[in-house]
């Protein structure tokens, strides 16, 4: 992206953007996924499915 260009993915805000990102948490899907190709993930008394297609892609249906 050139330079001065406001990436449509951030907020708006590069300061905060920038220091949120640095608290997050990552984790990579082989650490997630274990070698499998779905996962259920507990949130708030509901699973979820995550999955890996085909094509690489992550969905998450409940």
């Amino acid at each position: 992206m050139p330079s001065g260009e406001r990436d449509p993915s951030r907020s708006g805000n590069a300061e905060s953007d920038d220091a949120l990102d640095a608290n997050l948490r990552e984790y990579d899907t082989k650490t997630l996924f274990m070698g499998d190709r779905e996962i259920v993930i507990n949130h708030a008394g509901s699973a979820y499915r995550m999955k890996i297609t085909k094509q690489g892609k992550l969905i998450l249906n409940k």
